[in-house]
């Protein structure tokens, strides 16, 4: 079992910056790739960046590179999402996801553990 707590959202204007973090704990040894994803009210989940668990390699959606950054804190277990340049459109309940088997990690499926969500308000 892992287990994934979230923290870091909450209301921003446009153009500011917030940062996510989702602490790990549990079997942290088998996870693979570590993921963002997040859903706005009507809409369906949707894939925002991973991030490798050991090593560098991540992929971002289009509609967030080069705003978002995810990195990875080896020492306490956590990873984190950089949002940068914030939009409107950029609301939603942002969560972090572990999967543990060998994956790409750009689709839900992918995931094995789920956080319980943030919410990430930007106001225009």
């Amino acid at each position: 079992q892992v287990q994934l707590v979230e923290s870091g959202g909450g209301l921003v204007q446009a153009g500011g910056s917030l940062r996510l973090s989702c602490a790990a704990s549990g079997r942290t040894f088998s996870i693979d790739h570590m993921g963002w994803f997040r859903q706005a009210p009507g809409k369906e989940r949707d894939f925002v960046a991973v991030i490798r668990w050991s090593g560098d390699s991540t992929i971002y959606a289009s509609s967030v590179k080069g705003r978002f950054t995810a990195s990875r804190d080896d020492a306490n277990n956590t990873v984190y999402l950089q949002m940068n340049s914030l939009k409107p459109e950029d609301t939603a309940i942002y969560y972090c996801a572990a999967g543990m088997l060998l994956r790409s990690g750009v689709l839900s499926s992918m995931y094995d553990y789920w956080g319980q969500g943030t919410q990430v308000t930007v106001s225009s």
